[in-house]
């Protein structure tokens, strides 16, 4: 019986204790105030700096001191320096602290022929513009024609005035380009790798040939200047091939008419068919 009492008594205290509700902490409304005072003053105090920041940048971008002098512009051969003053939308008078050198690097690469760039400030007053152009190798024919840098880059459609007298690569269309840029920057520098080969020959050299083609399921095949007769090299060992052509290309050449092909796409012999 005295246990049940006590159940009981144990459990009308663990309701009462339920029952009973926390006290509510009072809110600190002066603690809040002098947070958000203390916040609206760290504001101001950073407005003000940055105010009194940009008017002083202001003041000394406007100084005599600070003003473009001189610009100078590294030495080219295809660009003038009109052309790139105007690319570069500077001229003297300028601030020179106001100048956004990542624009005008920016203007300066819509030129093609600008393969690196770099723009810098010299104070008190100079602007250096350094500039290297892209070196044509080669032209690629897309049914327009392109020209090919020495690391085998397409870069550039020829216009007017644009010089002709460089090695004809065909077979490399548009949409190849477009589709696999990668794979063919690095067709053109294997083609550039023959050019080169062609251009060290002593016996069958880069004067003997009119155009290098591209074939993806065969390979590179080359065209003789005099009478236009396919020399088909296949892919790889290159130089082996083209050693083995200029043990017997002057035999050749004497009866250069009456050829239809010259097939060097084997490991030790070649192949010369007759029309």
């Amino acid at each position: 019986m005295r246990d049940l009492r006590q159940r009981n008594r144990v459990s009308q205290n663990r309701n009462r204790q339920k029952r009973e509700k926390k006290p509510r902490k009072p809110i600190q409304f002066r603690k809040m105030l002098r947070n958000a005072a203390r916040a609206c003053i760290a504001l101001v105090l950073l407005t003000l700096a940055w105010t009194v920041c940009t008017e002083a940048y202001e003041l000394v971008a406007r100084m005599t001191f600070f003003k473009l002098e001189k610009i100078e512009i590294s030495r080219v051969k295809r660009v003038n320096r009109e052309e790139i003053l105007s690319l570069a939308g500077v001229r003297l008078g300028d601030s020179l602290l106001k100048l956004d050198l990542t624009r005008i690097g920016g203007n300066l690469g819509k030129n093609p022929w600008f393969e690196d760039i770099k723009v810098r400030r010299r104070f008190p007053g100079t602007l250096s513009i350094d500039v290297t152009e892209r070196e044509p190798a080669a032209v690629v024919n897309m049914g327009y024609l392109f020209y090919v840098d020495t690391k085998g880059n397409i870069f550039k459609p020829l216009t007017s005035g644009d010089r002709l007298d460089y090695p004809i690569v065909t077979g490399v269309e548009a949409d190849d380009m477009n589709r696999d840029p990668v794979g063919t920057r690095e067709t053109m520098r294997t083609a550039l790798g023959i050019l080169g080969l062609l251009r060290n020959g002593t016996v069958f050299k880069l004067d003997d040939i009119s155009e290098i083609h591209v074939d993806k399921g065969y390979g590179f095949t080359l065209f003789t200047a005099s009478g236009g007769i396919p020399v088909k090299l296949g892919d790889g060992a290159y130089a082996e091939k083209l050693v083995r052509l200029s043990r017997v290309y002057r035999e050749l050449s004497a009866q250069i008419a009456s050829l239809e092909y010259i097939d060097l796409n084997y490991p030790d012999k070649i192949v010369v068919k007759k029309v």
